[in-house]
């Protein structure tokens, strides 16, 4: 069966001195998808957070919340353990990011996690063919930076990798999701979509969330 199609605000783009009231006010507004973005100063050059911040988004106790942690470090394998212990609902490590990709699945789901695997706009879909997940996520932006612009040959990149997948597994995308590249996101064959500035720079988070979910056909 298809995915269904949901929106997922980043927590990067909020404002971290009123992380809580953000988040519930999106969650209030009817999302249950909550996009943690981790960086390591490496694997790409900003520095964002660790677990302890996702410790206290699930201190909230906001319900039915899944927060979905996209590891954007190098060698993700040896952080599975402690963003699971977090409360991470699904961890999603990059291809590109350590040489034992295979391993790093296991890891996650060895700790009770769905499996996600990303890759940058310049990868190749092959690895797809290779490993078995839960999540593939296709960057339609270089990570890293948030504020970026949707990269306009995304739009076959994501359809071809709906092809490869299937129906049945979920196909997030990441980076300059708004009201206008979220239905050419949808048409192609995602399911999630990840939205950082779109909501969280916007006057009212709640109302961007159900302006994008909207967009994107749901």
């Amino acid at each position: 069966m298809p995915k269904p199609r949901r929106i997922a605000p980043s927590i990067l783009a909020a404002d971290f001195a009123r992380l809580g009231a953000q988040v519930s006010e999106v969650v209030d507004a009817g999302a249950r998808v909550i996009h943690v973005d981790i960086m390591d100063g490496h694997f790409v050059p900003p520095l964002s957070m660790g677990p302890q911040v996702l410790s206290a988004l699930v201190e909230l106790g906001l319900p039915d919340v899944q927060y979905d942690v996209h590891l954007m470090v190098e060698r993700p394998e040896k952080y599975v353990a402690d963003f699971a212990k977090a409360g991470a609902w699904n961890i999603t490590v990059h291809a590109e990011a350590t040489p034992h990709l295979n391993y790093a699945v296991q890891q996650i789901r060895e700790h009770g996690c769905s499996a996600g695997v990303a890759v940058c706009p310049s990868t190749p879909l092959d690895v797809f063919r290779e490993l078995d997940v839960d999540l593939a996520l296709c960057m339609t932006v270089n990570p890293g930076w948030g504020g970026q612009s949707f990269i306009p040959a995304s739009a076959a990149k994501i359809a071809r990798l709906r092809e490869l997948l299937g129906e049945e597994v979920e196909l997030e995308v990441d980076g300059g999701i708004d009201v206008d590249t979220a239905p050419t996101a949808s048409e192609a064959g995602a399911s999630l979509f990840v939205a950082g500035s779109a909501v969280f720079g916007a006057p009212d988070p709640g109302q961007a969330y159900r302006d994008i979910l909207a967009a994107a056909g749901v």
